[in-house]
């Protein structure tokens, strides 16, 4: 949808996405998601609920877990924000998307990207954590074809055995 600058005041949104520097003029009103996706082509970062529910836009402002389809694009203004896109190192993953892929923690993949950035910004609070801490992350991501096992059992083994992931 565009619209006429007569209609809504614009404004510049300074921010990082994935390390890189970005400017934009924004509509107050533009939500998070938006931006990323259809401006940044960003695609990685998922629409579903719009309501704050399912996880699958699930992004990292400042390392917190944030649902975009709820933040206003205004909201990044001087602050970092994470994607999946973001997490590679060139093309060498990074060592939470390995353990999915070694241990087949993905079916359709429409919730991996938001179950990925949950499990990163956990792990940047806890080394080690139990598996009930694990679970306590990712109590807003759902996942509808996996029944969470194979989820669990990649996350753990990351926790356990590190460097095979490394």
């Amino acid at each position: 949808m565009t619209r006429t600058d007569t209609e809504f005041p614009m404004m510049r949104v300074d921010f990082k996405v994935n390390g890189q520097a970005a400017s934009l003029d924004i509509e107050p009103c533009e939500m998070l998601i938006d931006v990323l996706r259809d401006r940044l082509q960003l695609k990685g970062t998922k629409r579903s609920c719009d309501v704050q529910v399912c996880g699958a836009c699930t992004v990292l402002v400042d390392g917190n877990p944030t649902s975009s389809c709820t933040t206003l694009c205004a909201d990044a203004h001087e602050r970092e924000v994470t994607t999946i896109e973001g997490l590679a190192q060139g093309k060498r993953l990074d060592p939470v998307q390995r353990a999915f892929i070694a241990h087949g923690a993905l079916q359709c993949g429409f919730c991996t990207p938001g179950m990925i950035l949950a499990v990163k910004a956990m792990l940047a609070r806890h080394e080690r954590p139990s598996e009930e801490t694990v679970r306590h992350y990712l109590r807003g991501n759902i996942c509808r074809c996996t029944g969470y096992v194979k989820i669990l059992e990649a996350i753990m083994d990351l926790v356990h055995n590190p460097s095979h992931y490394r």
